[in-house]
């Protein structure tokens, strides 16, 4: 009885001290974003907050927006699961930070202007490629943002104790879901509408400490609580993983080798090369990072502040080591699997089980706990306020300003209809998020991944390297990557015909891999070659002007 009582107590407390924390950050990224609407006078300010941010600002607003919530709940709990397959996730992540460093940002930032589409359009007919761009643009932010508001409902549910019934402040969990991604909707509008790019960078980078410092914090507690010897560590891991040795090797959960059926095994292989490709080349067609390169003053910024993310994403992707082999070595699968069957709760539970080691007992578990929930909290808002503000944004500039005005729309025209698109695009989130909560949620973020490095990507890397590529190449690439990454997506196993599938009960999948970039993202480059020479426009004149621009950075802004 007095056990039961205490882990009431101690549920208790963690939700008062989440809550507690959680509306603490909200108050202080609600100033940040009101003291931000003050400077926000020119659409260069909404947009691009003003081009002011150093190279290092930018590196953490940059490693704010990447490290989602995926990052932090998602890839320690694979690895507390999954051991070896499991970090294979996170090298993705980072190795995709050399693309865009080395292809994407210095000529990126000195060729365009707000969006993604400036540059694509710049020696092109304006109004078939900002349409297409802004098509894209929303498409993967959308995907992207039902993942964030979708985990922050559950997550809530969750890390509240509610679960099928029970109830908190006259709220079951369905309820609360649905009040969660309400509140977390409204609040990147306003993080959006009010503050702008100013608002939303600072927000990334108070994020970003945050996380960091959640991250630091657990792992030297995990490496204090083993002596900071890794072996131990390791072998623990393990040991209560039930895996055993198989742990700690690949084979686990990507390119699983089953014995009898070599189809099978092809396909288990075939499917981590095609997740790899799209974690690998998706980012650098991420409409809401590629934005964040315009935010600086110099083509020299631009590359500091991609060398500044891959510095902290970095170290966060290998603290996430300790972090996913320290849930599973003192949380234990089963009891991750118990809470959470996709293990993205292994994070704030190694939390509460390291807090009641080393901060006393139940409080300190409740303490830690809430700090690592209040954390993941401003993970989601922080990224979903950067996705809303690249969606608006192309919205407002691409498609409202060159597209609907054709270039005659004002600055201020143009800054009010982004602020207005911010209210649909998230009033739309909202109401999509409600209907997918029992959606998987990872299907979504590699949708995004998938749609970006199809569409995006071959659109980019054209437009800036081959003379020929034209309007009608850029609209194929991106309309043909979009199409093929959606259609093999809903004819894979990631939505029918497998238990884990958005519609389990249901079997029409032909596709037998649950990501599509190995076939989508050569597809959308061969779109964009064969749309470029069907079509006899040329303007090698244009091209020199842009290869020019982006290069030295010469007539830029």
């Amino acid at each position: 009885m007095t056990t039961v009582l205490a882990a009431e107590a101690g549920d208790s407390t963690a939700r008062n001290l989440t809550l507690t924390l959680f509306l603490v950050f909200v108050a202080v990224t609600l100033a940040i974003t009101v003291w931000a609407s003050r400077q926000t006078k020119t659409a260069t300010d909404f947009y691009a907050g003003g081009r002011s941010f150093s190279g290092f600002q930018n590196g953490m607003a940059i490693g704010g927006d990447y490290m989602s919530a995926a990052s932090f709940l998602g890839i320690a709990g694979l690895i507390a699961l999954y051991g070896y397959d499991g970090f294979l996730y996170s090298i993705g992540f980072l190795v995709a930070w050399l693309v865009a460093l080395l292809l994407v940002a210095e000529l990126l930032r000195n060729s365009g202007r707000y969006t993604m589409a400036d540059v694509l359009a710049f020696r092109m007919r304006q109004r078939p490629v900002r349409t297409a761009a802004a098509a894209s643009t929303i498409t993967v932010s959308i995907f992207y943002l039902l993942a964030q508001m979708v985990g922050a409902g559950a997550l809530v549910a969750l890390l509240l104790g509610i679960k099928p019934g029970t109830t908190f402040l006259g709220l079951d969990a369905d309820a609360a879901k649905i009040a969660t991604i309400i509140m977390v909707g409204a609040l990147m509008v306003t993080y959006v509408t009010v503050g702008g790019m100013k608002g939303t960078t600072y927000v990334q980078i108070v994020k970003a400490f945050l996380l960091m410092g959640g991250a630091v914090v657990m792992t030297l507690l995990v490496l204090a609580k083993y002596k900071f010897n890794l072996s131990d560590l390791l072998g623990d891991a393990a040991d209560a993983s039930g895996q055993g040795a198989a742990f700690l090797e690949p084979g686990l959960r990507y390119g699983v080798e089953t014995p009898g059926d070599a189809l099978k095994t092809i396909y288990s292989k075939l499917d981590l090369l095609s997740l790899g490709v799209a974690l690998v080349l998706g980012t650098a067609g991420l409409p809401h990072i590629l934005i964040r390169f315009y935010t600086v003053p110099t083509a020299k910024a631009a590359r500091k502040s991609v060398l500044w993310a891959i510095g902290i994403i970095g170290t966060f992707y290998l603290l996430t080591l300790a972090l996913g082999f320290g849930a599973a070595a003192l949380v234990g699968s089963e009891a991750i699997t118990a809470q959470d069957r996709a293990g993205n709760t292994a994070a704030p539970q190694l939390a509460e089980v390291l807090g009641v080691d080393f901060l006393g007992g139940e409080l300190g578990g409740a303490t830690l706990l809430a700090v690592i929930a209040a954390v993941a909290f401003a993970t989601i808002l922080a990224v979903v306020a950067g996705l809303t503000l690249a969606s608006s944004s192309s919205l407002a500039h691409d498609f409202y300003a060159n597209v609907v005005k054709n270039g005659t729309a004002s600055e201020r025209q143009e800054v009010a209809v982004a602020r207005i698109s911010a209210l649909v695009i998230g009033a739309i989130s909202i109401v999509l998020s409600i209907f997918a909560q029992n959606l998987n949620v990872a299907f979504l973020v590699a949708l995004a991944f998938a749609v970006a490095a199809s569409g995006n990507l071959p659109a980019i890397l054209y437009s800036l390297f081959w003379r020929r590529f034209n309007t009608n190449g850029a609209v194929w690439a991106i309309y043909g990557g979009l199409f093929a990454a959606v259609f093999l997506v809903f004819f894979s196993p990631v939505v029918s015909g497998s238990p884990t599938a958005m519609f389990p009960d249901q079997d029409w999948q032909w596709f037998p891999l649950s990501n599509p970039g190995l076939l989508s993202i050569p597809f959308g480059f061969l779109c964009g070659w064969f749309g470029t020479v069907i079509s006899k426009e040329r303007d090698d004149q244009r091209y020199a002007e842009l290869e020019v621009r982006s290069l030295t950075g010469a007539g830029a802004h």
